[in-house]
């Protein structure tokens, strides 16, 4: 027998719009019946409530079921997402804001809290997710079934972003410039 949990997560779409026609009872109809459709900042996303057995398989069978509607409908990426700011680390370790912040400082803790990867200049820096997470964990402050899921979303974001040839393409022309670049 089975154990199937819920897990709750989001996909970003594109090829639709809040004026794709019949996009709600196409989604019912291709088996995403537990999830709902919203419109937000000129994008389309379905956040899901999914009974499966892991989340790597919600995650899958509801990209699955989404894109199978259209080859023009694809999923861009799941959230949550895989940065972050102060208060969404708070929010995803049930520990307070002013925690967090002096766990970042060093006021509390040992002073190896991960550092962030944007905006390290600015009031709100950004940390990967995957990163704080995993630190967490070490510090017992987060159980592993949450930092399984930080890595596992961003994998799998990771592998969506590898269906843009074009963008492929054009890292791959950076990556070899850095490579072979000599400093004069």
């Amino acid at each position: 027998m089975s154990k199937e949990k819920e897990y709750h997560f989001a996909l970003i779409l594109s090829g639709v719009t809040e004026h794709t026609e019949g996009l709600e009872d196409d989604l019912f109809e291709a088996g995403c019946d537990d999830a709902l459709v919203f419109f937000k900042n000129n994008t389309v996303y379905l956040e899901f409530d999914r009974e499966s057995e892991s989340l790597d398989q919600a995650i899958i069978s509801a990209v699955k079921s989404v894109e199978g509607l259209s080859s023009e409908i694809k999923v861009k990426r799941v959230e949550p997402d895989t940065i972050v700011n102060l208060s969404d680390i708070a929010r995803r370790s049930g520990l307070t804001k002013q925690s967090i912040s002096m766990l970042v400082s060093g006021e509390r803790g040992d002073g190896t809290f991960p550092s962030p990867i944007s905006k390290v200049i600015s009031s709100t820096p950004l940390w990967k997710w995957s990163t704080v997470a995993d630190w967490l964990l070490a510090h017992e402050k987060l159980d592993s079934q949450s930092v399984q899921s930080a890595h596992l979303i961003e994998d799998i974001n990771g592998a969506l972003e590898l269906r843009d040839s074009a963008s492929i393409k054009r890292r791959k022309q950076w990556l070899k410039k850095i490579e072979t670049s000599s400093v004069a």
